[in-house]
């Protein structure tokens, strides 16, 4: 027996591919493109992607400029995009990242956001080991001395880091490597900057090391960071190496999920 549904499919499915073709193709055109380029660049016959722009024009997902005959993302493509926005919550979408690189590595992996000087942690993945690293969600550290906190830092702009860190009486330690100046941390902010990850040694623990990366919004926001924290022990410059791929990985994979464009 024929099946309607699937001759309604058949029919409809080229059409709604080819639409959504042309949508993704305008995202990345912030001055639009006329039809005889959107034409070209997807293959498509003229007289159909005519069909298609004014029929999403009409719908308000893209906008036709009289002047110019440019096409350009509509409002109702915003809206789509703001009403998916508004399902992602930052933790949720950090808990199912951080525990991806939680696998991968078997060590503790958090994201903490900033709140001020201090680091906050929003999501925490135990190590798969007995001997961890006791931290909770909720609690705060002083940005300066943890991987998450500088990651955090990095993004700010100087005006707003001089404003936070005025002089070496606003770092405060919470051990002996902790940094305690000025010129050191904005030594390693810089750092951070240039290779796009921070971390720390024994710098908010006697007995822990840490990686950490920013993650970065649609919008180009940094509006978290995600860790790796590893007892000393079973710290080493190969296993570094390591957790930096994996942090860097899992931060752009959250990025990506926050609707982020990252490059590989």
């Amino acid at each position: 027996m024929v099946c309607w549904e699937d001759i309604v499919a058949r029919l409809t499915a080229p059409a709604l591919r080819r639409g959504l073709d042309i949508l993704e193709l305008l995202v990345d055109q912030d001055e639009g493109l006329r039809v005889p380029e959107i034409t070209q660049l997807l293959g498509l016959p003229r007289a159909t992607t005519h069909e298609l722009v004014n029929t999403l024009a009409d719908r308000g997902y893209v906008t036709v400029s009289k002047e110019t005959g440019r096409v350009a993302i509509g409002l109702n493509a915003l809206r789509l995009g703001a009403g998916y926005e508004r399902g992602l919550d930052l933790a949720t979408v950090g808990r199912e990242c951080a525990g991806e690189v939680a696998r991968a590595c078997g060590e503790t992996v958090q994201v903490v956001v900033r709140d001020g000087r201090f680091a906050v942690f929003i999501v925490r993945i135990d190590s798969k080991y007995s001997v961890r690293l006791v931290s909770q969600v909720g609690s705060r550290l002083l940005a300066s001395c943890t991987a998450g906190g500088k990651a955090l830092l990095s993004a700010l702009p100087a005006r707003e880091l001089d404003e936070l860190f005025p002089n070496d009486k606003a770092l405060q330690q919470m051990t002996s490597n902790s940094i305690s100046t000025r010129k050191r941390l904005l030594a390693e902010v810089e750092e951070a900057r240039e290779r796009g990850w921070t971390e720390e040694y024994c710098e908010s623990n006697d007995h822990a090391a840490c990686v950490a990366a920013p993650v970065y919004d649609r919008l180009g926001n940094c509006v978290a960071a995600m860790s790796i924290s590893v007892p000393t022990p079973r710290w080493g410059d190969a296993e570094k190496e390591h957790y930096v791929e994996l942090v860097l990985d899992g931060a752009r994979a959250m990025a990506q999920r926050l609707g982020a464009s990252v490059s590989s």
